[in-house]
């Protein structure tokens, strides 16, 4: 069963950083129908953020949610192996996705689960200690037909992606803005490296600049 193809899309200041500046949204998302994926990879702090505006007050579904074998829109995929997403249903709500898939691991405790089944929300365990991500893609394949995944995170997950070898792509959307600081909110976030070995080689092959004074960089990695 081959692993999708992983595509990190991100927008960041022109020195890496990916909060405090403007995102400018009508372009970041207006450039997904270049990939159409199959599913969308986030992780949990991410989709949890304060500014996403989900409360812990819900709607419990009387029955399983309509998905239209035919609906195109991608997957909501969370990785979400402590258990801590709730109010599945206002991201239900969203318009953007045809239905939601939640990634977790043998250490998930069985009441998350039970959460998630009471409120019919699909979930893979995959890995052991944490979220395996090489067999949660696979799982994602063999159980849903995912072939294209694109990220929508910030670095940690990023970062877990790369370390692992499974990104194919990496699209970043340089703002014409500096940031500064010294803490590390950057799109690719992971431990210090031991040796140049680990440093990942990317290949340009595509550039262009766009509006908002925007450049947009498609690397493939090596």
């Amino acid at each position: 069963m081959p692993i999708p193809k992983v595509i990190i899309h991100n927008e960041v200041s022109a020195d890496g950083r990916i909060d405090w500046f403007e995102a400018h949204q009508d372009v970041y998302y207006g450039l997904l129908p270049t990939w159409n994926e199959d599913a969308t990879l986030s992780g949990i702090e991410t989709l949890f953020d304060p500014r996403t505006g989900v409360t812990k007050d819900e709607k419990m579904p009387s029955h399983p949610p309509a998905v239209d074998p035919e609906d195109k829109r991608p997957l909501l995929v969370v990785t979400d192996s402590r258990g801590r997403g709730y109010n599945w249903q206002f991201f239900r709500d969203w318009p953007f996705f045809r239905d939601i898939v939640v990634l977790a691991s043998e250490k998930t405790s069985g009441d998350y689960l039970k959460y998630l089944d009471d409120r019919y929300v699909k979930y893979l365990v995959a890995g052991s200690d944490r979220v395996d991500l090489r067999l949660a893609l696979l799982s994602l394949n063999e159980n849903f037909g995912v072939k294209t995944v694109r990220t929508d995170s910030g670095g940690s997950l990023n970062g877990a992606l790369l370390r692992a070898g499974l990104v194919e792509e990496v699209s970043l959307l340089i703002s014409p803005s500096l940031v500064g600081g010294v803490s590390s909110k950057s799109f690719f976030r992971a431990p210090d490296l031991e040796s140049a070995k680990g440093v990942i080689g990317l290949e340009l092959f595509h550039v262009e600049k766009l509006n908002h004074d925007i450049v947009w960089l498609r690397y493939r990695v090596r």
